[in-house]
């Protein structure tokens, strides 16, 4: 059991295992998160089966556009981080799917009106010029994305208190702002507040290193004394129980 094993054993442990990818099955017994009512994963096969031509935005490892059952005739997917879109390639070429490495600051490597679907799950950010600009006349987006004050229950136990601008960076109703900013008309706008345990602080470690913008640039070095004291109150009191926040926003360009 994790629980029985030392602080420096299960530090190691989260430090070592790889973070490449955004499988989470690593967490499986060790940490757990609710998940949102709408299904993002089932909810985007649904509308991949349904089109001729898609894009998946910052797709990680590939592992949630390859769970969709049926993928369109032309599929394409980005990713800026190299052993992602090594790991992404791999999963997805057998599919029929492109893997375009692509900065994610960079415009979209596409012409207008490519596409008559864009998704993303969790991008670091989104660019609304970009995503109307490639979508065709009618087009969707489709995306679940971090809410604001994720975690920060975590957040802050390592950061301490955050300004209110921080806390809310990820309102969902900049994102609208922004989604009709661009051309776009949001049909679908849904939050979700969720529960996650974690159980180890080995499971901490390796959540933060994978999520890395939770803590920018956390090392197990600069936040021994936050993650000693944190594995302290795990053995004491139980998990360690913090909230994701998450929203579900769909919007479509007009038709002409």
């Amino acid at each position: 059991m994790a629980m029985t094993r030392t602080f420096e054993d299960l530090v190691a442990e989260g430090a070592a295992v790889s973070v490449d990818g955004w499988d989470f099955s690593w967490f499986e017994g060790r940490a757990t998160e609710e998940r949102p009512s709408w299904g993002y994963a089932r909810a985007m096969g649904e509308r991949l089966a349904h089109v001729s031509a898609a894009l998946d935005i910052q797709t990680g490892g590939g592992e949630v556009l390859a769970s969709a059952p049926t993928l369109p005739p032309l599929m394409a997917a980005t990713e800026g981080w190299p052993p992602n879109v090594a790991r992404a390639t791999a999963l997805l070429h057998p599919r029929g799917a492109v893997v375009v490495a692509s900065p994610e600051e960079a415009p979209l490597p596409f012409a207008d009106g490519a596409f008559d679907l864009v998704t993303s799950r969790h991008p670091v950010r989104t660019y609304w010029e970009e995503i109307a600009r490639v979508l065709r006349p009618g087009g969707t987006y489709f995306s679940q994305q971090v809410g604001p004050a994720s975690a920060f229950e975590l957040v802050e136990h390592f950061l301490g208190r955050q300004p209110e601008a921080v806390r809310n960076t990820r309102d969902p109703e900049r994102a609208r702002a922004a989604a009709e900013a661009a051309g776009l008309e949001v049909v679908d706008l849904r939050e979700a507040r969720l529960r996650m345990e974690f159980h180890d602080i080995g499971a901490v470690v390796h959540f933060l290193r994978k999520v890395i913008w939770m803590v920018p640039g956390f090392t197990v070095e600069q936040y021994g004394p936050q993650l000693r004291s944190l594995h302290e109150r795990i053995e004491a009191e139980g998990p360690f129980v913090a909230h994701s926040t998450r929203f579900l926003i769909e919007a479509r360009t007009p038709r002409t």
